[in-house]
């Protein structure tokens, strides 16, 4: 997935502008120290995010927090707030027509004469902040954040749903607008309901294609064809209604024809809980699933590749002691354009771990995805962890509450070291850091360290301080009627910071 999101091009561009139009900055026959000259990393001034609706259930109890770390070089102005977005019909046909359940496109047009108020406004960074809402009739959430609020901004959604399908622990980071969404791990199968929200932040409409691809290759759908978004609303749409297949294991492809949007899948199952299912990393050759509970019983691995050529993997699990090889799942086969599931069983073995695919031979763009089942017997709940791009420069985890939570960090690669800082709570508290050392190829399941005097809620911050590269994860765990209910939520860098190439040389004249 293109995940150089347009409103860090938007922020290049309005930083470029600010530095003195950095980009016509090289004199015309550079020397050699000018052209090795590293760019500067400047904060973006200007991301958006956006949250989808989280439940149809009237037993749904949801929270939002919304949180950005404090980062150096920004200004003292500027905001960041979620507004409620329209949301159309579960049952909209590809052109966009409203079927009459819930708000149709009417309420999306009265929307742009009288703006919704913003439901989550934070005061400061470094300082979360957190809404709740109950019952099944909660909107999607467009939001957007400038200046000092923009860099490394975080918004996550968790839901518990008490009884009924998909009853559990659900949580989503909510994601910047983006034109192209892979999702390995959804399902049309008898059991699930599974819906792809699709959350469009802009002042057009945005069209958008839903390809399915089964065990076979792909589905097919006239239906899922030039879907329309009306803007500043959201669409979620029930992936049984694109095909009359049902089939166990489905990779999602969300691509926008015109416009971008947010997307996200909801997997809802009725005996084993449901979660959110967020986007894999781009198709690439390697890909790192991080934190793998210690006592999941049941893990499946998704795998697509999108081109023609098969790809075969290496299956590594990177444990606290260093990396094993699954027995009997020592590679993967995946068919080019078709989707492969691997019953990995409960291959931690008691032991916190992550799943490392690497080719065996050439290189062959793939996107990937685990469903991790904790309990037994009628005491089960699901999550899923996508492949994910590494923590970088900082990542950002929110809606921590001293408890039930677990941080999981992996070094695939080469040892590292990462510093982490548990921000003040929502109603009080004082910051916290911490350093750890990641050896190689091990994953460490570490209990995150608590705010002092900590109030309400607080927000982790993971940065890599030295070593290879490091990738993250973070688990909430609740008890629902004796089920082990749980979410993952990956840890990707954040991308608080863009490359702006340094002036050389005094462009005042040019600017006249």
């Amino acid at each position: 997935m293109n995940r150089t999101t347009l409103s860090l091009i938007a922020g290049t561009t309005a930083l470029a502008a600010v530095t003195g139009f950095a980009a016509l900055s090289a004199p015309d026959a550079p020397d050699t120290d000018t052209a090795a000259k590293a760019a500067a990393q400047l904060p973006v001034e200007r991301t958006s995010l956006l949250c989808p609706a989280p439940s149809t259930s009237d037993l749904a109890e949801t929270s939002y927090t919304s949180f950005t770390p404090v980062t150096k070089g920004t200004g003292s102005g500027g905001k960041a707030e979620l507004r409620e977005a329209a949301e159309e019909s579960a049952d909209a046909s590809a052109d966009g027509e409203d079927k009459g359940k819930g708000k149709g496109k009417d309420d999306a047009k009265s929307g742009e004469d009288k703006p919704a108020k913003p439901v989550l406004t934070p005061k400061e960074p470094g300082k979360p902040v957190t809404g709740d809402s109950s019952g099944g009739d909660a909107p999607a959430l467009v939001g957007t954040a400038d200046g000092r609020f923009a860099p490394g901004w975080t918004v996550q959604e968790t839901t518990e749903v008490a009884a009924g399908t998909g009853r559990g622990l659900q949580g989503v980071n909510c994601t910047a607008p983006d034109t192209d969404f892979w999702f390995p791990g959804a399902s049309t199968d008898a059991d699930r309901t599974d819906y792809v929200h699709l959350t469009n932040p802009d002042d057009s409409a945005a069209v958008v294609d839903i390809e399915l691809y089964g065990k076979d290759g792909a589905l097919k759908s006239a239906v899922g064809e030039g879907i329309t978004v009306p803007p500043h609303s959201s669409e979620p749409v029930l992936l049984s209604t694109l095909t009359g297949e049902r089939q166990t294991n489905l990779t999602v492809h969300v691509n926008v024809r015109s416009g971008r949007v947010g997307a996200a899948v909801q997997a809802l199952d009725d005996k084993l809980g449901g979660d959110w299912l967020a986007a894999s990393t781009d198709p690439s050759g390697s890909l790192v699933l991080p934190g793998i509970p210690d006592d999941a019983t049941s893990v499946r691995l998704v795998a697509f590749t999108p081109g023609d050529a098969d790809a075969d993997l290496k299956v590594r699990l990177a444990s606290p002691s260093g990396p094993i090889t699954p027995a009997g799942h020592e590679t993967v086969h995946v068919k080019g354009g078709m989707t492969t599931a691997v019953d990995l069983g409960d291959v931690t073995r008691g032991e916190a771990g992550s799943l490392v695919l690497t080719p065996t031979d050439r290189s062959v763009p793939v996107v990937a995805a685990l469903r991790v089942v904790r309990g037994k017997g009628d005491k089960q709940e699901t999550a899923f962890i996508p492949a994910t791009r590494p923590v970088g420069t900082r990542a950002t985890s929110a809606d921590n509450s001293g408890k039930g939570g677990t941080l999981s960090l992996t070094a695939p690669g080469a040892a590292a070291t990462v510093k982490v800082t548990a921000s003040a709570g929502s109603e009080g508290g004082t910051p916290v850091s911490k350093t750890y050392t990641i050896k190689a190829g091990t994953t460490q399941d570490i209990e995150p360290p608590v705010p002092g005097g900590l109030k309400g809620t607080y927000a982790l911050t993971v940065e890599t301080v030295s070593g290879g590269p490091v990738y993250g994860a973070r688990t909430l765990t609740a008890s629902e009627g004796g089920v082990p209910a749980f979410t993952v939520q990956t840890l990707p860098d954040d991308r608080g910071t863009v490359a702006v190439p340094e002036a050389d040389e005094d462009l005042s004249v040019l600017q006249k």
